[in-house]
């Protein structure tokens, strides 16, 4: 975690780099095969998904493709940097780390992403996170099947939505025709409450992605909480331990996510410990976690990986 605690100064060494400079140092740490990478390559622990095993650290997208939780030019920065070959080269760091396993929302950037690591010789496997917001055409949902995804998942803000507005039969028209394509179909959400309710009612689920922060709280309920409507996501210290508590009480598998509060339990190494610790000792041993990786400045692949191996023991 060494690297973690020196983040200002390898960020300010790469900014005090000539751009051609910058370009070759950051083009070589995203290298495919590169040997860094090589020589820390281990093993992690997987679990069951269907006829999948999946690692119990999976590689999220958000990050690679401009999602940053924070505002839109962090997120352009983000997206410009992660083009298709340092993707491509991260992906590969993290089969080299036993991270087997792609989480990625559909859009044309992610799939175009994993058809040219696939050309590479890549291997990942991926669970495609959809929006589901164009239910009725299930051409969608045939065509990402021919590409033998671990699942496909509804989207947990567009799901809540629906929820609330009373359109719940969507959501499980959009899980039953994933089934029907020989697809896994998983369920996304931030609300434990939800993740009750489904398994309760039966929802044609075979596994969950479950946030450990409840940011999509309607603002009335944040309100109640903080006396106030808030501006932008809230990260509440509280929540974990909710969402950890439905997920043990859950059968099916469930996949973690938001474990590092989208970055913002990052700038100290001990938090990422704690975090990391919390989730996978709070949840079931066939659970996992969805961690996203941004490796610009520091290889946090490698450490996010050997951080998982000594806190699992393996």
């Amino acid at each position: 975690m060494k690297a973690r605690r020196k983040f200002l100064t390898a960020a300010l060494a790469t900014a005090a780099m000539p751009c051609d400079a910058e370009a070759e140092a950051l083009a070589a740490q995203a290298e495919v095969g590169g040997a860094a990478g090589e020589a820390q390559a281990g093993t992690l622990p997987t679990i069951a998904v269907g006829k999948f095993r999946v690692s119990r650290l999976i590689i999220g997208g958000n990050p690679l493709h401009g999602y940053s939780h924070f505002n839109s030019l962090y997120s352009k920065h983000m997206v410009e940097w992660a083009d298709r070959e340092r993707v491509a080269g991260i992906l590969a760091s993290c089969e080299r780390q036993g991270i087997n396993t792609w989480q990625f929302s559909h859009h044309e950037r992610g799939m175009g992403d994993l058809a040219r690591y696939r050309e590479k010789g890549g291997k990942i496997q991926f669970i495609l996170l959809s929006h589901a917001e164009i239910e009725n055409d299930h051409r969608l949902i045939k065509d990402v099947a021919k590409l033998n995804p671990v699942a496909i998942v509804h989207h947990g803000g567009s799901a809540e939505r629906k929820r609330r507005a009373g359109q719940s039969g969507k959501i499980r028209d959009f899980l039953k025709a994933v089934r029907d394509a020989g697809v896994m179909a998983g369920l996304s959400t931030h609300d434990p409450e939800f993740l009750r309710e489904a398994e309760e009612q039966k929802w044609e689920t075979d596994l969950y992605m479950t946030a450990l922060y409840y940011l999509t709280r309607p603002s009335e309920e944040f309100k109640k909480i903080l006396g106030t409507k808030p501006l932008g996501e809230i990260y509440l210290p509280e929540d974990p331990p909710k969402m950890l508590a439905a997920m043990r009480q859950t059968p099916k598998t469930c996949l973690a996510y938001k474990v590092l509060a989208a970055g913002r339990l990052t700038d100290r190494a001990a938090d990422v410990e704690n975090a990391f610790r919390g989730a996978l000792n709070g949840m079931k041993s066939s659970d996992g976690m969805i961690i996203g990786m941004y490796p610009r400045y520091q290889d946090q692949v490698g450490e996010n990986a050997g951080l998982v191996r000594r806190i699992l023991r393996v």
